[in-house]
């Protein structure tokens, strides 16, 4: 484990924001008004699902593929991922034309296999879990000589992720709550980083699936651990930290304020909602936070920036969860 200061994690997310911005534009933060009613707090949407490749994850590999010398960029870039780091890295590759592969298990949905063959990545797909498509990652990167561009656990993709901290407190300064969909923690750790910094009393939640939350178990013990993937929803948020945590383990331990674990029936809700609401089509890993929120369980949040971090989902799934809030509601 290693640490930085939050003034010196703010300078290299300054530094990101520049560096990145030729290639990630800034995305909608839109008002919810039926949420808001929900709730009885302002709720606004932080809308990542329209980044070019439908997810969050292109700040972190943009910022890390962008300091790469020109002679290590024509070595390639390798990743293992859950789908969406995966794209994001597959896209900026494309983008910069560096060879990428790209590791992912064989529980990563069908929708984002198909995605990344159309970005042109070479794709390895090993095993039931993220761990697996780690160690050929990684037997990729000695063997073949390509970088290998972590998914979380990475100072230039902490960073890369925590622009949208920056942009947060742009567009909605008085925030005192954020929602965040919580994994590995690149994006928790990013955004903390720079909300902590800039805004210490802004509370900072965490979001994550019950079944296999990783980050939420390894806390609750009080080292990393490793637990078995499980089928969800939020796929997205699948995977372990990794037992040699460097960055988010301590980050997201110090600067998060609390972590909550939702159902899958609240996923599904909570997409169903989006859906049918918010004429909003987003992954169930985005949707954690809008499921924390439809509990209505939480009287201090104040005014609320609630991320919705991706949209990369199969249409079956979309069309099961407007039908199950449909009919949800339909029986009152």
């Amino acid at each position: 484990m290693t640490t930085r200061s939050l003034n010196e994690w703010d300078q290299e997310i300054s530094q990101a924001a520049r560096r990145i911005q030729t290639y990630v534009s800034p995305t909608p933060m839109l008002f919810s008004d039926p949420l808001s009613r929900e709730v009885g707090s302002p709720v606004w949407l932080k809308c990542e699902q329209f980044q070019p490749m439908g997810a969050f994850k292109i700040r972190g590999a943009a910022n890390a593929l962008l300091q790469l010398p020109e002679e290590r960029r024509r070595k390639g870039a390798v990743t293992y991922s859950t789908g969406n780091h995966g794209l994001a890295v597959a896209y900026m590759c494309r983008a910069l034309g560096v060879p990428a592969v790209v590791c992912i298990s064989e529980r990563v949905p069908e929708t984002k296999v198909e995605a990344l063959q159309e970005l042109g990545a070479r794709l390895e797909i090993r095993g039931q879990g993220q761990d697996e498509a780690y160690e050929t990652a990684q037997n990729i990167s000695t063997g073949e000589g390509r970088l290998l561009i972590e998914p979380f656990d990475d100072v230039a993709v902490i960073a890369g992720q925590g622009t949208m901290g920056v942009e947060i407190l742009r567009e909605v300064p008085d925030v005192d709550t954020i929602l965040i969909p919580l994994s590995g923690g690149g994006l928790a750790s990013g955004v903390a980083a720079t909300l902590k910094h800039r805004r210490p009393s802004c509370r900072l939640i965490g979001i994550s699936m019950q079944g296999g939350a990783a980050m939420h178990e390894s806390i609750r013990q009080g080292h990393p651990v490793m637990l078995p993937e499980v089928p969800t929803l939020a796929d997205s948020l699948q995977g372990g930290i990794g037992l040699a945590n460097r960055w988010t383990f301590d980050m997201v331990s110090r600067l998060l304020d609390d972590i909550v674990l939702v159902s899958e029936a609240e996923i599904q809700r909570a997409m169903g909602y989006l859906a049918v609401k918010q004429g909003m089509l987003v992954e169930g890993a985005a949707a954690v936070t809008v499921a924390y929120l439809l509990r209505s369980v939480d009287s201090a949040l104040g005014t609320v920036v609630a991320l919705l971090t991706g949209r990369n989902v199969s249409a079956t799934q979309s069309l099961e969860a407007i039908t199950a809030y449909q009919g949800r509601k339909s029986l009152g």
